[in-house]
């Protein structure tokens, strides 16, 4: 077991999969887990099994589980071993065991591990302190934020976030626009609100929008957010029918849903289609049909967007739900309505092979791939996966009580590599075209 195949497994998903092994306990494997974690350096199965371990109590078992982990020096097991001791009361031997020095205490990213695990230990001052040197830092501002969730430490974080929320309201006016800032105003309402100052919240957050006095429309949606879960539909409706509509309406739309108006939030959205036949209005509409169960009303209002360039496209947005339905992803795929991508046709032949095999129809499934072949994909590897899919091969196995042989068949994390250096040894070694550009990615 090495650092960098265990850095390899987290970055590329490799070896037993948190899924399968979220399949191996649901069933009671946890024997099972704990033994592939050992004998196959497993390390989803040795961060599954310390979990299911101290959610029994058992964390001196969680403890044995990740040591083999630890000992490799492995940063992330050696904070998953404190975080198990925090579990089990040992909370000094936690932070001993991670404890920065003064060279970690200069870096940001330890420090903000260090302050989550401290809160966690209830010492949420001292987690604060550790910020405070690197409270400049922007992207630390919602760190600070989330570790005092409930901590009746709000008027101290929002003593903290304040100055940098007013530079930001008057950036325009000097022309600076410094973008990655401009989240102190949204933290500051979110602090004002959790601690029962919501009307302190909206009133601030209201005059920034009525001043311009923001620099992204994340502020803006975040007063939008606010206004709807306090039920101010009233301000909400104002803002979503003015010149920020594009940002606004589908919130507005979609808290009349959580409210029980379904109908007046599609009407109010059909409206805006035939007022403004924006594809923003035809994304949410489509969804929000799709999720009602209205497929074929969703094909309808999405179908105009279709054929568009990647980012406006609306088949995609139809197709990733339906992912695990394929009886209606195969009629939305053969709906009369539907066409190929603009310029990426060989998605809707890939979407069809899979839907197919999700019906249990393999050979279907592959003669669909090897009429409409992709260029730069192995044939072998895209019949077994469509094989999986159709069989759910390890899935099966684990539900008829053969986890074993479905571990025993599962690739190793070495077999894994070796196949994708063999990969990209192989892509590397397709020459260039005249112009320059690969045949084969990378382009």
């Amino acid at each position: 077991m090495k650092i960098d195949d265990l850095a390899w497994q987290v970055s590329n998903y490799g070896g037993l999969s948190s899924r399968k092994v979220d399949l191996l306990l649901e069933h009671g494997h946890l024997d099972l887990v704990i033994r592939a974690a050992e004998e196959r350096g497993e390390w989803f199965c040795a961060e599954g099994a310390a979990e299911e371990l101290c959610r029994s109590g058992e964390f001196a078992r969680a403890l044995e589980v990740m040591e083999p982990f630890v000992a490799t020096g492995w940063r992330t097991a050696l904070w998953a071993k404190a975080d198990i001791l925090l579990r089990a009361g040992r909370s000094d031997e936690a932070l001993d065991l991670v404890r920065p020095d003064e060279e970690g205490r200069a870096s940001q990213i330890v420090c903000r591990d260090f302050a989550e695990l401290l809160a966690k230990a209830g010492r949420v001052d001292e987690a604060i302190d550790l910020l405070v040197p690197h409270i400049g830092e922007s992207w630390l501002w919602s760190v600070l934020v989330e570790i005092t969730e409930g901590r009746d430490r709000d008027e101290r974080v929002l003593e903290l976030i304040a100055p940098h929320a007013e530079p930001v309201r008057g950036a325009r006016d000097v022309g600076w626009w410094d973008c990655s800032r401009s989240g102190a105003q949204e933290l500051q309402a979110k602090v004002l609100e959790r601690g029962g100052r919501v009307d302190e919240a909206i009133r601030i957050l209201g005059e920034d929008m009525a001043e311009d006095r923001y620099l992204t429309q994340n502020i803006l949606t975040a007063y939008a957010e606010l206004l709807a879960r306090h039920g101010r539909l009233d301000e909400l409706r104002e803002l979503a029918t003015g010149q920020d509509a594009h940002t606004v309406l589908h919130l507005y739309a979609d808290a009349l849903r959580d409210r029980g108006r379904a109908e007046e939030a599609e009407v109010v959205m059909r409206d805006a289609i035939a007022a403004d036949d924006w594809v923003g209005y035809r994304a949410w509409l489509s969804s929000a049909l799709l999720r009602d169960g209205r497929l074929d009303s969703a094909i309808t209002v999405a179908e105009p967007g279709f054929s568009w360039y990647d980012c406006s496209n609306l088949l995609a947005p139809l197709v990733y739900p339906l992912l695990d339905r394929p009886v209606e992803l195969l009629h939305l795929l053969e709906h009369p309505l539907t066409v190929p991508h603009h310029g990426h046709e060989e998605f809707q032949h890939w979407w069809r092979a899979f839907a197919l095999a999700g019906l249990g129809r393999a050979e279907d499934a592959i003669a669909v791939v090897e009429a409409h072949p992709d260029p730069w994909t192995d044939p072998g590897i895209v019949r077994a996966g469509l094989l999986i899919t159709a069989g759910k091969l390890f899935d099966v196995l684990v539900q008829q009580g053969l986890a074993a042989e479905a571990i025993a068949d599962h690739p190793t994390m070495a077999e894994q590599r070796a196949k994708q250096r063999a990969a990209e040894a192989k892509t590397e070694s397709v020459p260039p075209r005249g112009d320059g550009y690969s045949l084969e990615p990378p382009f």
